[in-house]
């Protein structure tokens, strides 16, 4: 088995700031805190983190600006916390480089399943999902339902495949646009096109698996 995943977490507030550490190690993650980014550099040399979670609005070098530190001299992801949740702000945060973020308030259960999802993104937690009985196997690039091959076009594997990393999790257009088609492609349509076709075939064979949250985008969840 490979070692856990390290992960930095850097938020001002201690409460939030202990409370994520402490759901990461229940969680099986190697986690450290630190209250802003000042010692941000020397952390990632030391402490060699897979993902990095910075908060937006940090005393000093905001969670934003620390984005490009953390480029610059590491190949962690990042993770955004922030309670600025405008689709503007969302999208300045995806042009910066972060992987994901999660909206203040949010759950220890949603933050910890978002910080899977990325870190099974970059490879670092084994990249074979299942849900139900739906088998995901990104490394194969092949998804089974009731052990019976789905037929997907490469765009369907890759939303089925982002869908499956972060399942139990809502994610909105704007998330699935810029994880599966990139920043520059910002057409809601093409997610709803390539969700109903996925939906057909995957449904083929069983009850429904992804479900339309709405006002907010689309979950992935096992069947009852």
């Amino acid at each position: 088995m490979p070692p856990p995943a390290r992960v930095l977490v850097l938020d001002d507030d201690q409460t939030i700031r202990t409370s994520v550490v402490a759901a990461l190690r229940a969680d099986g993650f190697v986690a450290e805190g630190a209250p802003d980014g000042t010692t941000l550099r020397g952390r990632l040399t030391s402490f060699s983190p897979d993902l990095v979670m910075l908060d937006w609005m940090m005393p000093g070098p905001t969670g934003i600006q620390l984005v490009s530190t953390v480029r610059s001299a590491s190949d962690a992801g990042v993770m955004m916390l922030t309670a600025r949740d405008e689709v503007d702000d969302r999208l300045r945060g995806f042009g910066e480089g972060i992987d994901d973020y999660v909206s203040k308030p949010f759950s220890m259960a949603e933050l910890v399943a978002r910080a899977t999802a990325v870190l099974r993104r970059r490879g670092r937690i084994p990249e074979v999902l299942q849900i139900g009985d739906l088998v995901v196997d990104a490394d194969a690039a092949t998804a089974r339902r009731a052990d019976v091959a789905l037929p997907l076009t490469a765009t369907e594997f890759r939303l089925l495949a982002f869908l499956a990393a972060s399942r139990g999790c809502t994610l909105s257009k704007t998330q699935i646009l810029t994880q599966v088609w990139g920043f520059d492609d910002y057409d809601p349509n093409l997610v709803e096109v390539h969700m109903s076709s996925l939906r057909r075939k995957m449904e083929s064979h069983g009850p429904r698996l992804i479900h339309t949250v709405r006002g907010m985008g689309y979950r992935l969840t096992a069947a009852a």
